[in-house]
């Protein structure tokens, strides 16, 4: 039995086609990783750093496309509107140092479900795919803490993203 609990509450049209366009893609990365493992490759192995890749690059054009640095400017070309509903998250804390967000719940998760995935597939999914939340947060000088996970069971996915503390002559 399933320790995951995962059931949307806003039930748009709009925003469930979205969320089925999401669902697709997480299809896509459990059945890369289900082919790579039937070919002896580790899940994790090779699909950790291609999920960053895509990240990374992700990150470098929302830099580029909101100017700032700031995890403010990250909540702004990332974290919109439609995104909050989709996700049904709630900014918690937004300012040029730290971006708190609740999401309340995962479409990705949903897909694995969907798929059939055991509650340790979906878990090792979930980290494959934040690689590329970490990615991004790395565009941002940032990093990404994951403190509570809807795909290990928790109520909610907590993503704090927190500034780097730059190392100053007095402080190497």
């Amino acid at each position: 039995m399933s320790r995951i609990t995962n059931e949307p509450k806003i039930r748009n049209k709009l925003i469930a086609a979205i969320r089925e366009q999401l669902e697709h893609r997480a299809f896509w990365l459990y059945l890369l990783c289900d082919e790579a493992g039937k070919r002896g490759l580790d899940w994790q192995d090779f699909g950790s750093a291609a999920v960053r890749r895509c990240g990374l690059s992700q990150g470098k054009g929302l830099v580029r496309k909101g100017r700032t640095k700031s995890l403010k400017g990250l909540k702004r070309t990332l974290f919109t509107k439609p995104a909050q509903w989709v996700f049904e998250m709630k900014v918690r804390k937004s300012t040029d140092e730290e971006l708190f967000l609740d999401f309340h719940y995962c479409p990705l998760v949903k897909a694995w479900q969907k798929a059939g995935c055991t509650d340790e597939e979906i878990a090792v999914l979930c980290d494959i795919a934040m690689c590329g939340d970490h990615g991004i947060g790395a565009c941002y000088d940032s990093v990404l803490e994951l403190p509570k996970c809807i795909a290990k069971g928790d109520d909610i996915c907590a993503l704090r993203y927190k500034k780097k503390k730059q190392k100053t002559k007095n402080n190497n």
